[in-house]
């Protein structure tokens, strides 16, 4: 007969269970707590042939096997074997028994070997990701590709939202989350550092001029960004030592980082907006940074997951690799942009 290893011997003795068994409100309590030891010692005794051999392999001794099995009988009201002095072997009604719980025990089996793949084997299952807007379109998304080649047997769902997500009722296994992190719940590890860099078109910088001064934003076109929350988010700099926080008049707002940085590109005002997003344009002169003398302490941008614990391999290997690509990305580039504008801003004074 097949050979399927039962459960630990600490499961078969059924002394765990956590149910009262004489419970009449709770049949399926009482169903586990009575069947539960007699069924996998019976199929111990019906795949050995020997009660005694059935003791070895399950780690308890036959005294219990036979107990076990004979609670069963009583619960069934049938006979399950045949047993003499030289042979233990099966009733008729023991095999039609053995026949209707294969299947269930061969389901248990796969679920177990399920879940060690999961945590040891191939990669593989659904991965549901949450991010901000537009680190998700401009960091997440490009890096999609990427992992999908080197881990074909995961699928990927990404969800783009500024609101964070919730871990429980999102159903999200990772979330791309921005700032400082105090839920203590949550595994945060930082990807990269988040520096918030003001920046205009180089041809707003020519009609307007640049602001040094913290309170020269008032008199420019300022473009705000409005959170999940609905508040606007504040544009927030360091004076000697310590933060400020301000909210300049805005001529316009957006609740879309991509949008806000269309806006700038198109010379329509300034904005303060987070280094990933202007690196690649500052380099090339597409946009000129101005404030930097003020820049804020860096935060970071964070891959978030529940727990460290039985983490399953399609979570660890994901997160993995987003933390070496994002690196690799070079995206911290203020102490190279604040220098590259001056020439910008001495042109344009």
């Amino acid at each position: 007969m097949p050979d399927h290893r039962p459960p630990p011997p600490s499961l078969v003795t059924g002394s765990q269970a956590p149910h009262d068994p004489h419970d009449p409100h709770d049949p399926f309590a009482s169903s586990f707590a009575t069947t539960y030891a007699g069924v996998i010692s019976f199929l111990a005794v019906a795949d050995e042939g020997s009660f005694a051999r059935a003791g070895d392999r399950l780690g308890i001794g036959r005294s219990s096997v036979s107990r076990n099995v004979q609670k069963l009988e009583a619960q069934l009201e049938v006979r399950l074997f045949l047993r003499t002095t030289r042979s233990t072997s099966l009733t008729r009604e023991g095999e039609l028994f053995y026949e209707r719980c294969q299947p269930g025990v061969e389901r248990i089996v796969e679920a177990l070997d399920g879940m060690r793949e999961l945590r040891s084997g191939p990669p593989r299952g659904h991965l549901r990701i949450a991010s901000t807007s537009g680190f998700g379109r401009r960091i997440v998304a490009p890096l999609l590709r990427g992992f999908h080649s080197r881990f074909p047997g995961i699928t990927l769902e990404l969800l783009l939202n500024e609101r964070p997500a919730d871990f429980t009722s999102d159903r999200v296994d990772v979330s791309f989350r921005e700032g400082r992190m105090e839920d203590s719940g949550i595994v945060a590890r930082q990807l990269i550092a988040m520096q918030m860099i003001v920046c205009a078109s180089p041809a707003y910088a020519r009609r307007h001029g640049l602001p040094r001064r913290i309170d020269e934003l008032a008199q420019h076109r300022c473009i705000n960004f409005r959170m999940a929350s609905g508040r606007i988010k504040e544009w927030e700099f360091k004076v000697d030592g310590h933060t400020q926080r301000h909210q300049p008049a805005a001529q316009h707002t957006f609740n879309d980082a991509d949008l806000i940085l269309q806006a700038v590109l198109d010379g329509v005002g300034i904005a303060q907006v987070p280094a990933y997003q202007v690196c690649d344009l500052l380099g090339e002169r597409r946009l000129v940074s101005c404030l930097g003398q003020h820049a804020p302490d860096d935060s970071g941008h964070y891959i978030c997951y529940l727990s460290r614990k039985h983490l399953p391999a399609r979570i660890r290997v994901f997160v993995d690799y987003m933390t070496e690509a994002t690196r690799a990305m070079n995206l911290h580039c203020l102490a190279t942009t604040t220098t590259a504008a001056a020439p910008e801003l001495s042109a344009v004074e």
